[in-house]
């Protein structure tokens, strides 16, 4: 079963966290460079969360945010 996507945006820190779930200890935490940081499951190398830093100051240089990964979006089957 596919995990749904949950966003959280600390005002204080001005970090957008994008979750496919809940952080755990045993994560790899890698950087993709432009203050993007991706946590990764380290058995499947699947892609848990992302974090993107400074992102109340990347809408104010720009309406387009653009993330250095791909997207498989698909609908949820639950309502």
């Amino acid at each position: 079963m596919a995990a749904k996507l949950t966003l959280r945006y600390d005002r204080e820190a001005d970090i957008l966290y994008v979750d496919r779930r809940p952080p755990y200890s045993e994560q790899e935490t890698e950087e993709l460079g432009d203050d993007v940081l991706v946590r990764v499951d380290p058995v499947s190398g699947q892609i848990d969360s992302l974090e993107i830093l400074f992102f109340s100051t990347r809408l104010l240089r720009s309406t387009l945010v653009e993330l250095p990964i791909e997207a498989n979006l698909v609908r949820s089957s639950e309502s």
